[in-house]
């Protein structure tokens, strides 16, 4: 009966180990994909975490703190406190910085136990920050990075931008993948770039979700119903996240982030998020912005009148109090 109990408790003793090892392989893993996605606004990256003489895990962890502090926008989450993300998708092409595709601005409030979406048009015309120029919104990218879109988009809805997330478009097919693909609900049945689209539920896998989320021509209602598929994309994303269950997944999903994020958002933060905030998101409200378009001076441009903006801070503003 001794060596039994002995024998079982071997056994338990090695897999609580190999647990907590392997547990400890993934929390370094994401610790080490975490650096390397991480850029400030202004294109600022970490120093490399190890391999350097003298550079210890522990010497690391300094440098990234530091860094993040010096560099980056002066925000920490703490005592789950709201905050908002600008989400840009961004079409990167060889010697070419590219244009912000989509431009999604999110605000989470784990005490409103919500998430709050929306997109900014594209062809929104506003003042580009930095540059003196009034011109569309997705510009900014263009002109100035990730810094020029986020001063831009701060000056359009008259409120701070807390993190920013730069995601490659064609990269994030693959992020979709690893998480085994997405379901929506078709409003309407509709072929693009060769695929058949039907009405009703569908499970896309990554390349089929970004045709379906840039399809605009065929939409009855254009770059709005866009932006909806784009939103509805980015939802199911953000939920499948919330809940990977398997290891397999994380890794996949890590070394696809690794090659096609970035973002300003801390491996502190992002550790913070998981274990303070994730259990509270039960939902996410959707709404839009309205205009009209118009052509001015042969140029076609998404209006947004002064109304429509203040209607939109101030529900921001309520969804982060």
């Amino acid at each position: 009966m001794k060596k039994w109990i002995l024998i079982v408790s071997s056994i338990l003793i090695i897999a609580v180990a190999g647990v907590t090892a392997y547990a400890a392989y993934i929390y370094q893993s994401v610790k080490t994909t975490a650096h390397k996605i991480y850029e400030s606004r202004d294109g600022q990256v970490l120093p490399e975490p190890a391999g350097k003489e003298g550079n210890t895990a522990e010497a690391a962890g300094a440098e990234y703190s530091a860094s993040r502090t010096e560099k980056a926008a002066p925000f920490d989450l703490q005592d789950k406190k709201p905050f908002t993300v600008l989400v840009l998708g961004v079409d990167q092409r060889e010697h070419d910085r590219g244009r912000s595709d989509a431009m999604i601005f999110l605000t989470v409030n784990p005490a409103k136990q919500s998430m709050l979406m929306f997109n900014i048009p594209r062809d929104t015309r506003t003042e580009i920050i930095g540059r003196g120029t009034v011109d569309k919104i997705n510009h900014a990218y263009a002109f100035g990075g990730v810094n020029m879109s986020v001063k831009t988009v701060e000056h359009f809805l008259d409120y701070p931008v807390n993190y920013y997330v730069r995601v490659n478009m064609e990269g994030f097919a693959r992020i979709i993948d690893s998480l085994g693909g997405v379901d929506v609900d078709n409003p309407f049945a509709f072929s693009y770039a060769g695929h058949r689209f039907d009405q009703g539920q569908l499970h896309l896998t990554g390349q089929e979700a970004l045709m379906y989320s840039r399809m605009r021509f065929d939409d009855p209602r254009g770059d709005m119903g866009r932006n909806a598929r784009q939103r509805q994309i980015l939802q199911q994303v953000i939920k499948n996240s919330l809940n990977i269950a398997t290891v397999t997944k994380i890794e996949s999903l890590l070394d696809e982030v690794a090659d096609t994020v970035k973002t300003d958002i801390t491996f502190e933060d992002m550790e913070t998020f998981l274990m303070d905030y994730r259990t509270d998101l039960k939902k996410i409200d959707q709404v839009e912005i309205s205009g009209q378009g118009q052509r001015i001076q042969g140029i076609w441009y998404y209006l947004v009148n002064d109304k429509e903006r203040s209607r939109i801070h101030q529900l921001i503003k309520q969804h982060m109090e």
